[in-house]
């Protein structure tokens, strides 16, 4: 053997040993606990939004503070949409692109989530919302499951919000109170065009006939001529859909002394600021929501409350429970995978989440149903609650199983319209 044949294999050994070498390192560097980092994306300027990303840092520490996943550390890195789906595509490229994260947690805003759905599906990143609720966010997944798969529905689509608020109407302003009529007043936005379908078809069927159906704009400052609109029907509630717009036909209702009662959804009251926010205008609204405080819907959901209180000096929103419970099913997910971020290989372990999280069992809806990747809704699984604003406390008022308080009025209301009707 020549000397050069000699030197050419001595230095191919070397190349050989080099790259086992750093092989070596790569596998080190992993096992010694590369971050697994997941991008969450709020609303850091509104009252509900902000819930998001707080809620995500906390389970994280907890998370980490017990280990992480096999030893990996949870990372989350935090994005600020401003309420704008523009910023939130933005934020939602850079946490794929740039940040390489595993999956983006993001946004309780119906436009903001069906803006950043396409790119869930083009730069194949899980993607979960905690709070959008628009039913076609579920259908672009039933409708193009290949490409739309990797987005999840974490939280009730509208169908089934207006549902749950139907079947409260049932058991207590129609069971307890007597009411027959209402009128429904919701913003004008991508999730409450499908709340509203559902609201003007089971409301009658729980024992309220719509006398009317207003949407506003959101941008409406001034709720007065809605208020009067609505009194010349002679309601015995209102039944809202109001997520953006919460604090001002909230005060305005208070002012106006407007003598029907409010229940339906109003996002922003799910939050204990919502009180400070209104200057007590809130005492006797009623919201759906996902939990309360106090409120033991399972073992986590007190606990939960407690800790992010203690922290932030505030209760969580409603996405602030859903946004905490979905960086552990996320972690159970990688865990369940052995550790694999593999885009498809978190698709699957994510249909196969059955998890007891802080509003109840989380589990997805399949390929073949009308509501894929949504979270499934009924007894059992995901239900939600009603909660009042009560002496300046939210109090759960149903359903009757963990029902805390009955409900309360103030005294500007008039029942007796029931009564007469």
């Amino acid at each position: 053997m020549s000397k050069n044949s000699t030197w050419q294999r001595l230095c191919g050994l070397i190349r050989v040993g080099t790259a086992f070498a750093s092989l070596g390192v790569a596998v080190s560097a992993h096992a010694a606990g590369d971050p697994i980092k997941i991008g969450v994306i709020g609303e850091e300027s509104a009252v509900t939004g902000a819930s998001i990303t707080k809620a995500a840092q906390l389970a994280a520490d907890e998370i980490n503070a017990h280990g992480g996943v096999d030893g990996r550390m949870i990372q989350i890195i935090a994005y600020d949409d401003h309420s704008s789906a523009s910023d939130g595509v933005r934020a939602f490229q850079r946490a794929a692109t740039q940040d390489k994260v595993v999956a983006v947690i993001g946004s309780y805003i119906s436009e903001v989530a069906l803006a950043m759905e396409p790119w869930s599906a083009r730069l194949k990143m899980p993607f979960i919302t905690p709070g959008a609720a628009s039913n076609d966010i579920s259908k672009h997944v039933h409708d193009d499951y290949n490409n739309y798969k990797y987005t999840f529905h974490g939280w009730m689509t509208s169908a089934f919000i207006a549902q749950s608020i139907c079947d409260f109407s049932h058991d207590v302003l129609v069971g307890q109170f007597h009411m027959k009529t209402t009128v429904v007043m919701s913003e004008d936005a991508a999730w409450t065009k499908p709340l509203d379908e559902r609201f003007l078809e089971c409301l009658p069927k729980a024992g309220l006939k719509v006398l009317d159906h207003i949407r506003f704009n959101p941008d409406t400052s001034d709720f007065t001529p809605i208020f009067n609109q609505i009194e010349s029907k002679h309601p015995d509630t209102i039944t809202t859909g109001i997520s953006h717009v919460g604090v001002q036909p909230t005060v305005q209702w208070h002012d106006q002394q407007v003598p029907i009662p409010m229940s339906g959804q109003s996002s922003q009251a799910t939050t204990s600021s919502f009180w400070k926010d209104t200057n007590g205008a809130t005492e006797g609204v009623i919201t759906a929501s996902a939990a309360a405080p106090g409120i033991a819907i399972t073992p986590k959901t007190v606990p939960f409350v407690d800790a992010y209180t203690k922290q932030f000096g505030v209760s969580p929103a409603y996405c602030g429970f859903t946004s905490y419970d979905l960086v552990y099913i996320l972690a159970d997910a990688i865990k369940r995978n052995q550790g694999a971020t593999d885009p498809d290989k978190m698709v699957d372990a994510l249909e196969k989440t059955d998890y007891v999280g802080t509003i109840g069992r989380w589990q997805f809806y399949g390929k073949n149903d009308q509501f894929t990747h949504a979270l499934k809704y009924g007894p059992g699984y995901i239900t939600g609650i009603n909660l009042q604003w009560q002496d300046g406390k939210q109090v759960a008022i149903w359903p009757k199983s963990v029902a805390n308080a009955t409900v309360k009025f103030p005294s500007f209301i008039k029942l007796q319209q029931a009564a007469a009707n």
